[in-house]
């Protein structure tokens, strides 16, 4: 329980009381300087717009995170696979590897366009989107990771004539797993800004996810909605991320008990 106590006490703390000064000084500043609602509205204002709009918000919360994790698992195994073939050769690393860049500087507002022309509105658009902006982490983490192999090992395993695959199996992705983990956790976070961003382009009318409310909100100056919408993309973004943390943790203390 002292255990607990003191993870809670460390960990929690701190940054709920950071919130709650920040929410303080957010209703005094809207309460001191008058400020109308529809330019920014208190912060009981937009409680109240989350409990009115619970269900709408639950639904959309839902929605984008199933789109959000669909594109981070996609992007986790392409990448890593990508990382895999870079590891290779460094021709086929120096030939290919720009075209992955390209993906981290081309705009997304860019992309999105043609996602909708050729794959249509829905679900696998949106997914498609977050995919393609979560994938770069991956891939130059897994690749740092891969190619970052203790020298003398590598000897070793060619001295017993191990092939590459025996190489790449039992040495070089067990070396890279903490890189991966890292590159894992800025992806979940990039998927969702993904999957809302994917929303603004190719949102539903059926299955609304946060992307498309806030989208649909901002027009009609609905700021107390628009904020408990932002607020619940921010928490859902919190939570994939604290997942993968800790799934990624859990694989990191069994690595380092393996290795010890």
């Amino acid at each position: 329980m002292r255990a607990i106590f003191r993870w809670i006490v460390s960990n929690l703390l701190p940054p709920l009381m950071a919130f709650l000064v920040v929410v303080t000084l957010w209703h005094l500043a809207t309460v001191v300087f008058q400020i109308e609602r529809f330019v920014l509205p208190g912060p009981l204002l937009v409680a109240k717009s989350a409990i009115k709009y619970g269900d709408e918000l639950w639904s959309g919360f839902l929605t984008t995170g199933l789109e959000a994790i669909v594109g981070f698992l996609l992007s986790l195994a392409f990448g890593t696979l990508i990382a895999c073939l870079f590891s290779q050769s460094p021709l086929i690393r120096r030939s290919l590897f720009p075209y992955a860049i390209f993906l981290q500087t081309v705009p997304i507002v860019a992309i999105a366009p043609l996602i909708v022309i050729w794959f249509g509105t829905g679900f696998q658009s949106v997914v498609l989107v977050s995919f393609i902006i979560s994938l770069f982490p991956i891939i130059t983490n897994a690749t740092a990771g891969l190619l970052q192999v203790d020298p003398d090992l590598l000897d070793l395993f060619t001295l017993n004539n191990a092939t590459r695959w025996q190489t790449l199996t039992k040495l070089r992705l067990p070396s890279a797993v903490p890189s991966i983990i890292t590159g894992a956790r800025i992806a979940s976070g990039v998927a969702v800004i993904g999957a809302i961003v994917g929303e603004f382009f190719a949102g539903y009318v059926s299955r609304k996810g946060l992307g498309y409310l806030i989208l649909q909100t901002a027009p009609q100056l609905k700021t107390d909605k628009l904020f408990a919408t932002v607020f619940a993309s921010t928490l859902l973004g919190l939570l994939i991320f604290t997942l993968v943390s800790v799934v990624g943790n859990a694989i990191l203390r069994s690595w380092y008990e393996g290795e010890s």
